[in-house]
């Protein structure tokens, strides 16, 4: 191509040619420039949505944003998709312009946040601190991949999050709201009105409508996106648990060698049973031994000293526990006495013992055949736990040179379970009557943060179950669903819009002449079909909030429309549209409701910083340079809801 390019530079005609084409690449790019100046883009670079103050908003952070927003709605509900958060996408892109907005003026006036400050709230994150409470890179790692974020996601979630609470959130501090404010507000709630309502309900307009294979179609070819099945994944599962080590058991031998290692937990110990007389005085003591060995009762021999029964009665103690009691000097004395001996007096830190051996009784141990039971329990569990450790520890290690599942698995000998094609909730759609094992949920969680190419995942199971090694055999993107299974919903929603236009051609009709000044109930009787009688209305404002939520649109509306007027309004329930008149408007005196005007002020009290906070930065964006790229914008939009399909 350069050489065709050469030769042609060395003609006349050739030169001539060459000038044209590059014209011809000039005005190209002035056509581009052009274009974007009157598109709105003009210095926008491909892939930015909003520019604030030269800060840009990209697609990624958009597509960051919906993951995150998708992610927790599929809390709430597993089959949810992005045609699903379709009508909160302009929320979520408002979200990250206030977000930006706010870092940009925050820079523009020397409010900037350190690194050291963002790396404290990192390493104050419970999820990722160790077992020892501290901050631990893996388990900060396995935190991020858990959420799906980067490092540098996080941090500019901790930088928003720092700068509206210590920038917005002292604009709001102490807002008080007068009671002149509230009045008005409360005199407004216990406004009266009157009207009338009369219901043109969609299920009326059904009979008959029968649709064709090919309206079913059509009908599902625009509606795609409505039919949306969320991502599906089929796992395949190997669980290593105690069941794959119940087989191993101890040896007698083995239990004969853990009996004669301790032998001395199980021969047990001998005890005595003693009574003790401990003084400060040494004369005191000898004559204490000396009554003692002349025949009286230790009690009898201790009573002149001021000892009652109660000082001088030890019980049985073993040679530890007296040993914690008097000493080793006085305990070794008093276990080489022979039963009913006197020992002492003996000195100790305590003062002078005196003590009588009052029954010597042998060790109550157990014989191997008696503890043979106990220790094979405590062996088995040993045993097992070790082997399951071990067990474990290979198949890492395996999997960390670089073996697949199936190999991992296979030399391990361990049974495998793939299942269906299943959501993030563990439901799967062909299959009503499967549920995903709840014992190994943790592995559900796992599977739909892996890639198809990622190496298995072994994942601890809760409660002492063991672990599971997971992996994604393979992935259903998110998609409609085929007509041929959902034929019976798709033929109820045309049935639906098809009976809904009609309800709506009617109720149009009925609202066009009540506006016009005729009687509801004669507009009624003129349309023709038959429709529930016409109800009245009556409330005051204040009961909206405990509306019955089948009622509330309707009650807005009388609420809404000025005395005499009238405005048809849609169920948000799909169940029909509404014909609301106001009748009457009887104004409101909050001075004979003072309570009112209290939990009024005391509301709006409530409301006042997040008001206040809002207004902030709304005036924090006025003083930004906002530039949106509305083409963008919209391409974005419609490839959420589908709509580009």
């Amino acid at each position: 191509m350069l050489s065709f390019f050469r030769r042609l530079s060395k003609s006349a005609v050739g030169t001539g040619l060459m000038v044209l084409i590059l014209l011809m690449i000039l005005a190209g790019f002035a056509m581009q420039d052009i274009r974007s100046v009157f598109s709105g883009n003009f210095g926008m670079s491909k892939g930015t949505l909003v520019k604030i103050d030269g800060e840009p908003v990209s697609e990624r952070d958009l597509d960051n944003a919906m993951k995150r927003a998708l992610n927790e709605q599929r809390q709430q509900n597993p089959e949810a998709t992005y045609a699903t958060l379709a009508p909160h996408f302009d929320d979520i892109l408002g979200g990250l312009v206030d977000e930006h907005a706010l870092i940009a003026f925050a820079t523009d006036h020397g409010f900037i946040l350190s690194k050291r400050l963002i790396d404290g709230e990192i390493a104050s994150l419970p999820q990722a601190k160790g077992l020892d409470g501290k901050f631990s890179e893996q388990a900060y790692a396995s935190f991020l991949q858990q959420q799906q974020l980067t490092n540098a996601d996080l941090r500019r979630l901790l930088e928003v999050a720092l700068t509206q609470r210590l920038v917005l959130a002292p604009t709001a501090v102490e807002a008080k709201v007068p009671v002149g404010v509230a009045r008005p507000y409360a005199a407004m709630l216990l406004e009266g009105r009157q009207g009338q309502l009369s219901l043109v309900p969609v299920e009326q307009f059904k009979a008959g409508l029968n649709p064709s294979d090919g309206d079913l179609q059509s009908f599902y070819a625009r509606n795609r996106p409505r039919y949306m099945v969320a991502e599906q994944r089929v796992l395949r599962l190997a669980k290593i648990g105690p069941e794959s080590v119940a087989h191993l058991t101890p040896s007698e031998a083995e239990i004969a060698a853990y009996y004669k290692a301790n032998q001395a937990t199980y021969a047990g110990s001998e005890t005595r049973v003693i009574s003790q007389a401990v003084v400060q005085d040494k004369k005191q003591a000898d004559a204490i031994a000396a009554r003692a060995r002349s025949g009286a009762s230790f009690v009898d021999a201790a009573a002149p000293a001021g000892l009652s029964a109660e000082d001088v009665s030890v019980g049985p103690q073993s040679k530890a526990e007296f040993t914690g009691l008097a000493g080793a000097g006085v305990t070794n004395a008093a276990f080489g006495a022979a039963k009913g001996a006197v020992v002492g007096p003996i000195r100790s830190d305590l003062g002078w013992h005196v003590i009588k051996i009052d029954d010597i009784r042998g060790a109550t141990g157990k014989s191997l055949a008696q503890a043979s039971g106990e220790i094979a329990t405590l062996l088995t569990a040993s045993k097992r736990k070790d082997a399951l450790t071990d067990l474990v520890t290979k198949v890492e290690d395996q999997i960390d040179g670089g073996a697949s599942f199936a190999e991992a698995v296979g030399a391990a000998k361990l049974p495998v379970i793939t299942t269906p094609a299943v959501n993030s909730g563990g439901v799967a759609r062909t299959d009503a009557a499967y549920k995903f094992p709840a014992e190994l949920q943790p592995a559900l969680k796992a599977g739909f943060t892996m890639a198809v190419d990622d190496d298995p995942e072994v994942v601890n199971l809760p409660n002492d179950g063991g672990y599971v090694i997971v992996a994604v055999d393979r992935i259903m993107e998110a998609a409609p669903a085929p007509l041929a299974e959902i034929k019976d919903r798709v033929r109820e929603d045309w049935i639906h819009r098809k009976a809904n236009d009609r309800a709506q051609a009617v109720a149009a009709q009925i609202a066009a002449k009540v506006a016009k000044g005729m009687p509801m109930d004669q507009a009624i009787a003129e349309a023709g079909v038959a429709l529930p009688p016409v109800q009245p209305m009556s409330a005051r404002r204040i009961q909206l909030s405990q509306a019955d939520p089948n009622a509330v649109t309707a009650l807005r509306m009388l609420f809404t429309l000025a005395a005499g007027k009238s405005r048809m309004v849609a169920d948000p329930k799909g169940r029909g549209f509404f014909i609301v008149k106001t009748d009457k408007i009887v104004p409101g005196n909050a001075l004979t409701a003072p309570g009112l005007i209290v939990q009024t002020q005391q509301e709006f009290q409530k409301q006042v910083p997040d008001e206040l906070g809002e207004q902030m930065l709304l005036a924090m964006k006025a003083d930004q340079s906002i530039k949106r790229n509305e083409d963008a914008i919209e391409a974005a939009k419609k490839r959420y809801s589908g709509a580009d399909q």
